[in-house]
Parts: C-alpha cells; sequence; structure tokens
C-alpha cells in the first residue's frame, strides 16, 4: 500500500515538473526579443502573433506582447520620441488586448500615461476597456482622465478627440455606473456631435440606474443641465414607459417649483415643462394628474397675461384630457365655467381653446361636467359648441 501511495505521489510530481517547464516556442520569441535591435523587435512582435502554435494559447502571446510592453515602459524616457518604441507601444497595447492578456493591465495604464502619441494611447485605452471590467482602479483612472479633459475643453484648450473617443469606448465598455458623471459631461461640452453622440450612447450601457442618475441630475444641477438631462433621457428609445413617465413626471414637478431671475435659466425650466407635459400626455401618465394640474393653472393665468401661445395653452388642457382622473375634470370643469360667465356677459369666447376643453372633458367622462356642458345648450354658442358639448356629455360615465 506504502508502494502505490508512493508511486502516485511520484506521478502527480513529475506532472507539475513536466508543467513548470518553460515553453520552447515561448522561450524562443523571448530570447529574439531581448537580443533584437528596436527594428527587429517589431518583427518579433508580428511573426509571434501570426504564429499557429502560440495563437493556440493565448496566454504564451500576451506574455510576450507583455514582455513588449514593459520594455517599452523601461525606455521611455530617453526613446518617448523615437518611430520604432512608439510602434512596439502601441502594437504591444494592442496585443494583450487582442488576448485578453490581463496580467497587463497595470502596465497599459502606465504606458497610457508615459506615451503622448495618439496610436498608443488610443491601442492603450482599447485594451484597458476591454481587459479592465470589474477593476475599480482602471475605471476610477479613466473616469478621472475624461474629466480632466473635460475641463480642459472649457478651459479653452483642445484635447485629442480621437483619444477621448477611445477613452468614452472604454468606459462604455467597462460598464461601470460610476463614469455616468464625466460622460454626461462630454455630453454638456460644446465637442463635435460625434463625440456627444458617442458618450450619450455610452451611458446607456452602464450596469447602474440610468434613470436614477438623471433624476438626481434634474434635482441637483443649474438649470441648463437639468434640461440637457431630461433631454438625453427622453432620447433614450431603451427606456421603458414607466422610466419614461417617471423621468417627465420628476421634470414637471422640478420645473414648477423652481424659480429663477435669470432669462436663459427660465427658457430652459419653461422648455422643460413644457417638454414634459408633452411627454406625461403622450403617455397619459395618470400618475402626474396633480402636477398636470398646476401647470394648466400656471398656463392659464400666463395665457390671460399674453405671456404664452395658444398652442401652450392647448397642450395644457390636451394633458388634462389624458390623466383619467377626477381633479382633472374638476379644473377643466371650473374653466368651462368660467368660459360660460364670460359668453353670458358678454358674448365673447376663444372658439379653439373652448372646443378642446369640451373635448377633453368627454375625454375624462366624468359626470362632474355635467352642468357645466349642460349650461352651454342655454347660452348663444353657436350650433357647432352646444353639439360638440352634447357629444361630451354622452360620454360621462354615471
Amino acid at each position: 500500500m506504502k508502494r502505490m501511495v508512493s508511486l502516485i505521489v511520484l506521478v502527480f510530481t513529475s506532472v507539475a515538473i513536466f508543467a513548470q517547464e518553460p515553453d520552447p516556442v515561448l522561450i524562443a520569441y523571448q530570447r529574439r526579443f531581448v537580443r533584437s535591435s528596436l527594428e527587429e523587435k517589431l518583427t518579433v512582435l508580428d511573426e509571434a502573433g501570426k504564429d499557429p502554435i502560440l495563437l493556440m494559447d493565448p496566454a504564451k502571446l500576451g506574455a510576450i506582447y507583455g514582455l513588449a510592453l514593459d520594455f517599452t515602459l523601461q525606455n521611455a524616457e530617453l526613446l518617448r520620441d523615437d518611430p520604432y518604441l512608439i510602434r512596439m507601444a502601441a502594437s504591444a497595447a494592442r496585443g494583450v488586448g487582442s488576448v485578453s492578456y490581463t496580467k497587463a493591465l497595470a502596465s497599459l495604464w502606465r504606458v497610457f500615461i508615459a506615451f503622448r502619441d495618439t496610436a498608443t494611447r488610443v491601442a492603450a485605452l482599447s485594451s484597458l476597456g476591454r481587459l479592465g471590467k470589474g477593476d475599480g482602479q482602471v475605471v476610477e483612472n479613466l473616469n478621472q482622465f475624461l474629466a480632466n479633459q473635460n475641463n480642459i475643453y472649457r478651459s479653452g484648450m483642445a484635447p485629442d478627440l480621437e483619444i477621448l473617443l477611445a477613452c468614452v469606448d472604454a468606459l462604455a465598455n467597462l460598464g461601470d455606473a460610476s463614469s455616468f458623471s464625466p460622460l454626461f459631461s462630454v455630453m454638456l461640452a460644446d465637442y463635435p456631435d460625434r463625440l456627444r453622440t458617442q458618450a450619450a450612447d455610452a451611458m446607456k450601457k452602464l450596469k447602474g440606474d440610468y434613470k436614477k442618475f438623471l433624476i438626481d441630475m434634474l434635482r441637483k444641477n443649474p438649470p441648463l443641465e437639468k434640461l440637457a438631462a431630461f433631454k438625453t433621457g427622453m432620447a433614450n428609445e431603451v427606456f421603458t414607459f414607466a422610466e419614461r413617465g417617471e423621468l417627465a413626471e420628476a421634470a414637471l414637478e422640478i420645473s414648477l417649483a423652481m424659480h429663477s431671475e435669470n432669462a436663459t435659466e427660465v427658457a430652459a425650466l419653461d422648455e422643460m415643462r413644457y417638454t414634459a407635459v408633452k411627454t406625461l400626455t403622450s403617455l397619459r401618465w395618470s400618475r402626474g394628474s396633480s402636477l398636470t394640474v398646476k401647470h394648466f393653472y400656471r398656463v392659464q393665468t400666463d395665457f390671460g397675461k399674453e405671456l404664452v401661445a395658444r398652442s401652450v395653452f392647448l397642450e395644457a388642457i390636451a394633458a388634462l384630457g389624458a390623466m383619467s382622473s377626477s381633479e382633472a375634470a374638476q379644473a377643466l370643469s371650473l374653466y368651462l365655467g368660467l368660459v360660460n360667465s364670460d359668453m353670458e356677459r358678454s358674448k365673447g369666447y376663444d372658439r379653439e381653446i373652448l372646443l378642446a376643453v369640451i373635448s377633453a372633458l368627454g375625454e375624462l367622462g366624468d359626470k362632474v361636467a355635467f352642468d357645466y356642458l349642460l349650461y352651454i345648450g342655454y347660452l348663444s354658442y353657436p350650433d357647432e359648441i352646444k353639439t360638440a358639448a352634447r357629444e361630451s356629455m354622452n360620454r360621462l360615465k354615471w
């Protein structure tokens, strides 16, 4: 029995020793790389990347690329501008990413910092995006770099667009929720549309709560950034019906509550409010009924002072008609009562607005509107108005 145990131990020991023996192909490439000139080293990397034996074992190919990456770092201070070293750095940076050689992560970031040419930095960022998932330090480094570039751009300097595009793409691949803020800052800056669009697409790929992030922006950021956050959310085709409704509801609530003396900020808040109302109307988001009623009263006042266009008032009326709530029906009924009183005294009314109110009350179908619609028949409205009132009365639910 002891002899059998000893034999088994011997077999496993032999296998372990054999497994630890250096691979002759790998050793051959490593020796060639170390002994070669800068130009020849590039040839060694190129041949290794095409060697069918190494292609079957990505870890060994990655080790060769890693060796080259470390070589460029050791010589970066003296040879940073040498074209061969630059080409080697870019090739090695691409290579470790192509074979998923995660042992090179730390070296990749150091290469990105050490070299200033676009090709090397783009290659390093691309591989960082492939290899750095789950590595908090990689994400933090890229977030900070992008935030710094945004600050540089705002100061009037022009960063390298290709590097920024590669950084945004890397953050999209990493998918960490902490990247929402720097990516959103890209969208707010006056960058070329290509970069802003890519940042918007990247934000959709992050694994955090995108809707919550946008709502936080609505609550905390200045008016112009609130509007940008809301537009970003509305343009996100991935959002569900409920997510769009919640975002529009939050935008309406915030725009109604916030006041500003700055004309530009007021315009941004108004645009957000009107767009939110249109969204809630199209979604028939009855959860936003109370806010929509507040909006209606504000627009009613502003329209009376000729501060808003008729179209804005019509949209506010239509929004109430889509709310399916008694408070919406009550607000419209009271307004219809005012119109009837004005008609009774002065024979004046706005045909388009009156028809919109009658139609919205019919759509709501709340019996609270009955007396107000009925009274239309006793006033000197034209037949068109009286017919519309009767049709809406027929739609009321008892």
